[in-house]
């Protein structure tokens, strides 16, 4: 007995998360095609299909579906907006903008020229693209805009890095919502702009735009980057209030993270206390760990690790960074050393550069200088560089060690030989112990390198 479109379009909604459902439901209509004879029309499910298709990992699917229903059928199928604001979305997967504009002039001929959902849908395909000037243009020409069609432009715009253009959008836009000051503030953290983000923060508290999760979790790189601790309680005060932290815990680990970086570990470690234990998760033990560390408290952060470890949370590599850190900091080499092994060998992790260099600082600070330069040596070749070498040869100066500092410089000289810093420390370590003539020999083979030392900066 034929099945009626309706009965596919019902199947393919009670499997809407699943491509692949959409796929043998699309082939066995393919297939089994001329078993059935359909009489009403069958376009909401070939734009259900093509939603499908589009907003999943097959946009290129969706294209050749549109052709063969267009090109190939008598007579070709009818798309509604939806149908042609997906394929629009699926030009933003295959990352083709100039099929894009194909489409946008398609679009115009079938009469969806002022339609404000086809047309948000080609302001954000030219957006993400990297077709600024016409995404604008598109904008500039629609008789009606909703906050979507705003936001994807302000948005796209900051995400390119044009904030002079996207703020001036956002003071033309009539109202603008939490999403809109949400893109703004987010645009000027990952600018560095955190002042500005801070006071766009101010004026949405005050203009009384109600913050969600996502904009105080945008809030929180502006708040640590400029140490503002005042700025770090009222978040967490606001998020007391509305119970962002409690609901959110990408919130309270934010803000573990964000009292850590202003200087008040008293405070990170009572919002950690304040986490339950069923959802205290990696980031959370993460953060405090790296509060601890930062504040040069490693027994502290080596008890929370073995804490951490006994909850049965899995540290992974950014884990492992912190808790080293900590040790060298702490000066606490035996542990490290443990911890270090524990890492290879019983979580299976491969240590990059940073956990090498955090171990080799470790050694070094602790003048096991030896030790350190045996292990630099066994780092595997596609991870060791010249900043490894280079923090033991800041150990040897520390320490007075010229006869290992003289042998770190020949390995330095190996990989790079212009930068003078490298000069200057096996200079003051040779002067330092009475050999003149041969700081001065290596005075002269820094000059006749060109080798450059960065210039000294104060922030104060």
């Amino acid at each position: 007995m034929a099945r009626s479109w309706n009965y596919w379009l019902s199947l393919l909604h009670k499997h809407k998360s699943s491509c692949e459902a959409a796929k043998q439901i699309h082939a066995h209509l393919i297939i089994n095609s001329y078993h059935y004879q359909f009489t009403e029309n069958p376009s909401k499910f070939w734009n259900a299909l093509l939603r499908h298709y589009s907003i999943a990992s097959f946009p290129k699917e969706a294209f050749t579906l549109f052709k063969q229903l267009q090109f190939h059928n008598c007579p070709a199928i009818t798309f509604d907006s939806f149908g042609y604001s997906f394929l629009i979305k699926a030009c933003i997967g295959l990352e083709q903008a100039s099929l894009g504009a194909q489409l946008h002039s398609l679009t115009v001929k079938v009469g969806f020229e002022s339609h404000v959902y086809v047309q948000t849908s080609l302001v954000n395909m030219y957006v993400v693209c990297g077709h600024l000037i016409k995404a604008r243009k598109v904008f500039d020409e629609m008789p009606k805009k909703n906050n979507v069609t705003w936001n994807a432009l302000i948005t796209g715009l900051m995400n390119w890095g044009k904030p002079t253009q996207a703020r001036l959008l956002f003071d033309l836009m009539p109202t603008p919502n939490v999403i809109t000051w949400t893109g703004i503030i987010d645009g000027y953290t990952r600018m560095d702009r955190h002042m500005e983000a801070m006071s766009m923060f101010r004026k949405m508290v005050l203009g009384g735009i109600k913050p969600n999760e996502v904009t105080i979790l945008a809030i929180f790189p502006a708040i640590w980057n400029t140490g503002c601790l005042l700025s770090c309680q009222m978040i967490h005060a606001y998020a007391e209030k509305t119970g962002d932290k409690e609901s959110d815990i990408r919130v309270a680990n934010s803000l573990i993270d964000a009292y850590s970086k202003c200087g008040c570990l008293e405070s990170a470690l009572r919002v950690f206390e304040t986490i339950s234990t069923e959802r205290q998760n990696l980031v959370s033990w993460s953060s405090i760990i790296s509060g601890l560390a930062m504040h040069g408290m490693g027994k502290e952060a080596v008890d929370k690790f073995r804490m951490m470890v006994n909850t049965c949370t899995k540290p992974n590599s950014v884990t492992f960074l912190s808790i080293l850190n900590a040790c060298s900091h702490g000066g606490l080499v035996e542990e490290g050393l443990d911890i270090f092994k524990k890492m290879v060998v019983d979580h299976h992790l491969v240590p990059d550069t940073k956990h090498y260099g955090c171990l080799i600082d470790m050694l070094g600070r602790a003048d096991k200088l030896e030790e350190a330069e045996k292990i630099a040596l066994r780092v595997p070749e596609g991870i060791g560089n010249a900043v490894i070498w280079r923090t033991l040869l800041g150990a040897c100066n520390f320490h007075g060690n010229v006869e290992v500092g003289e042998r770190v410089m020949r390995r330095l000289l190996e990989m790079e030989r212009g930068y003078g810093g490298d000069y200057v420390l096996l200079h003051n370590m040779l002067a330092g112990v009475d050999r003149y003539a041969d700081a001065e020999s290596v005075r002269v083979i820094m000059n006749a390198r060109n080798a450059t030392k960065a210039v000294g900066m104060s922030l104060v």
